[in-house]
């Protein structure tokens, strides 16, 4: 017998226009306490590098193409300093890379976070509610919470007994390094499945009012799932129900090889009109 889908509760606690969740959690003081973790300077990329080869999720593409049109046409360049250009041009989806989910990326059946129907804010160039312009660049707290000693697999399971003890605040960010990022160059070996936090930790996780979660994996969640009749349901849970944003394919492998547990998290992202993700390169600060 299929399960009932899970309940899903509207308006959102901050109003039925709504389109930030969780990250109304992120206030100037929460930033303050971020920054204040940085005491050496150092720094931590926390993005891949983007390009055509990158795992992609079936169905997803990224080409680049080199423009010289004008270069050559300039007849070795423009003025007396013979100034000359190169562009390019992108093709392909936001849903890959490191990148941010926006709201309005997954649904419980026709209804995004905080009731949306896909049909009322489609539109042919982007949606027209929850798109990731609506998303303010995050400086906030980061927790990196190491499971890799643990050789999840795919399928693995992160609980809360991998949590015991972390006392995240509302507003605050917690990133899971579970080790599979190494298989990165290996797309077919890395989309096989992945470990993550189970549904446990996703109700936990909302409870403590953390804005925002990633892990180093190409989705989030563990995959089969843990009721293999109920896929994607951790990061459904997070943004629709809880409208908790995540980060997908993050690169932690330096930052949980030199020990970090605790950062500032600075993640920013360009603002494109009524896309469901951007692309995105966190940094954390310590």
């Amino acid at each position: 017998m299929q399960q009932a889908a899970p309940p899903v509760s509207w308006p959102s606690p901050w109003g039925a226009d709504d389109e930030l969740g969780m990250l109304n959690h992120v206030t100037p003081a929460k930033r303050l306490q971020a920054l204040e973790l940085v005491r050496e300077g150092r720094l931590y990329d926390l993005g891949r590098v983007l390009d055509e080869h990158v795992p992609v999720f079936p169905g997803r593409a990224f080409h680049q193409t080199l423009v010289t049109t004008a270069h050559h046409a300039n007849m070795g360049g423009v003025g007396e300093n013979r100034v000359n250009w190169i562009t390019e041009v992108f093709s392909g989806t936001t849903q890959l890379g490191t990148h941010l989910d926006a709201l309005s990326h997954l649904q419980v059946g026709d209804r995004a976070y905080n009731g949306r129907r896909v049909n009322d804010i489609a539109s042919p160039a982007g949606v027209t509610a929850l798109g990731v312009e609506t998303v303010p660049q995050i400086v906030t707290r980061g927790f990196l919470v190491d499971v890799s000693d643990r050789g999840l697999d795919a399928g693995g399971v992160i609980t809360l007994e991998d949590v015991a003890g972390l006392e995240p605040e509302p507003g605050d960010a917690v990133l899971f390094h579970t080790g599979w990022g190494a298989r990165w160059n290996e797309p077919p070996v890395y989309l096989s499945g992945e470990p993550g936090p189970g549904l446990e930790v996703a109700e936990w996780l909302a409870a403590q009012g953390v804005a925002l979660t990633g892990c180093d994996t190409w989705s989030y969640g563990p995959v089969p799932a843990e009721d293999p009749a109920r896929p994607f349901e951790v990061p459904q849970l997070l943004n629709v129900r809880h409208g908790v944003f995540v980060v997908e394919n993050l690169d932690t492998s330096a930052l949980a090889g030199d020990g970090v547990e605790e950062f500032a998290l600075v993640l920013t992202h360009p603002k494109l009109r009524g896309a469901t993700g951007a692309w995105t390169s966190p940094i954390a600060l310590v």
